[in-house]
């Protein structure tokens, strides 16, 4: 049996301090879904000492029949009480960890898949931050309310920046930031964004496994408040063919130590070549990575909007349409050098999505590529003969593209473990499939009047 260390002493005195009545064990599948399932107090000692027991093969790509039994093991560090549970007995959380029941890691653990590409990094002596500016919509409507396919409607008619009088955004930024900060998730930024409803939340920024673990809460908070208000958030990449997409802009940087590993005084942009390395990890590797940081068919129809999306693979300094931008230096902030990924979206997985950047930066790094020319125009204003000359190769256009991409990749299967590559390619597989026969309303527009 497991000795209890300090953390766990601390959660089971917080438990009586504090009248919590449930404990909630979250945990994620393949896919990026948050599981729970709710413990009483009582049952707590024994959850930290021997974990959880569940039938691994009902969760999404977590394991076969033969092999389902698995535990999930309470992280203490992850404990919070759920501050929109109201007054009188208060509810807790914790993220666990899942093992096989040898005590063995679960391969099919997104967590821990990040975990494993973490201490690869940190074996080579980098810590690795991210900091996401997180997108999203507010509708005045639920998905299931009218007919089916009825069109979201918006809560506002603002744009990006608006301070808009008595808004619901406003309102619901207000109450969704006080949420997080009572659950120890510090908000840098909120503003209203360029759509209609549109919002963006910007977190501060912390290691990738608390950021990953922060933006499975901030989406549940999200959506609580949202409901608290009557009205329904989405983190889906492109709800609209004419308005901005929700994006999930995300900044990143390598440590070592206290040292900044992409600070270099007197290099160009502030860029060491460690920064410089990372960055050519990235784009040489953007492709195959795709099917991850943009997961769902959705995800491409924002990546070929244009806007703010990026479509092509390139990087430029203070260039919004490249793929990565390095935001300019600002004189004495050294350790803030960081670089800006352009492509994923909110409805990631986040433990994946930042295991394959991070595992892809650091192949750059390890062996020493070199990073291409900056892309100093407007790539979307190029034309295609102008943008081959540059060398300027397209992201997938399609999830059909990005996983045709992904099967022979070497460094997705490493990074991911066959476990999770061949579960997550199947099941997107899929979900192409199944998009693809769908009739769509531009069919039935375009065709039925005249054909």
């Amino acid at each position: 049996m497991a000795r209890m260390g300090k953390q766990e002493d601390f959660v089971l005195r917080a438990l009586e301090e504090r009248d919590v009545r449930f404990v909630r064990l979250w945990f994620t599948d393949v896919l990026g879904f948050l599981k729970s399932v709710s413990v009483a107090p009582a049952e707590l000692e024994g959850a930290f000492a021997e974990g959880i027991g569940f039938d691994g093969s009902a969760i999404e790509g977590f394991a076969r029949v033969y092999e389902a039994d698995m535990l999930a093991h309470p992280d203490p560090a992850t404990f919070q009480i759920l501050p929109w549970r109201g007054e009188g007995p208060s509810t807790a959380r914790m993220f666990c960890d899942i093992v096989m029941p040898d005590g063995s890691p679960s391969y099919a653990d997104p967590r821990f898949v990040l975990k494993r590409t973490l201490a690869a990094a940190a074996d080579k002596g980098f810590t690795f931050y991210t900091h996401p500016e997180i997108e999203f919509y507010l509708f005045k409507n639920a998905p299931e309310d009218g007919a089916v396919g009825a069109d979201p409607v918006p809560v506002d008619r603002s744009g990006y920046f608006d301070h808009t009088a008595q808004s619901k955004g406003t309102d619901f930024r207000r109450e969704a930031i006080t949420m997080l900060e009572a659950m120890g998730i510090s908000v840098e930024f909120s503003h209203h964004e360029g759509g209609p409803g549109q919002q963006e939340i910007d977190l501060r920024y912390a290691d990738a496994l608390t950021t990953a673990d922060n933006i499975m809460t901030f989406r549940t908070v999200v959506r609580e408040v949202a409901l608290g208000q009557g009205i329904w958030a989405s983190f889906m990449p492109k709800p609209f063919t004419t308005h901005p997409g929700s994006g999930m802009h995300t900044h990143v940087s390598l440590f070592e130590g206290d040292r900044n590993a992409f600070f270099e005084a007197g290099a160009e942009y502030q860029l060491s070549k460690v920064g410089r390395q990372f960055i050519a990890g990235i784009l040489t590797h953007a492709s195959e990575i795709s099917c991850v940081t943009n997961q769902w068919v959705n995800s491409y129809k924002r990546l070929l909007g244009g806007g703010e999306a990026p479509s092509y693979i390139c990087w430029g300094h203070n260039n919004r349409s490249a793929m990565i931008r390095v935001p300019m230096y600002k004189p004495n902030k050294g350790p803030s050098t960081r670089i800006e990924l352009r492509t994923i979206d909110a409805a990631c997985n986040p433990y994946l999505a930042f295991a394959v950047i991070l595992a892809a930066g650091m192949k750059g790094i390890d062996e020493g590529y070199d990073l291409p020319a900056e892309a100093e125009d407007d790539v979307w204003s190029l034309t295609e003969r102008e943008r081959k000359a540059l060398g300027i190769e397209p992201l997938p256009k399609s999830l059909y593209d990005a996983i045709a991409i992904a099967e022979s990749s070497e460094l997705l299967a490493e990074t991911l473990g066959e476990h999770v590559f061949e579960y997550f390619l199947r099941n997107k597989r899929r979900e192409w499939e199944e998009y693809r026969i769908q009739v769509s309303a531009f069919e039935r527009d375009r065709m039925l009047p005249v054909l």
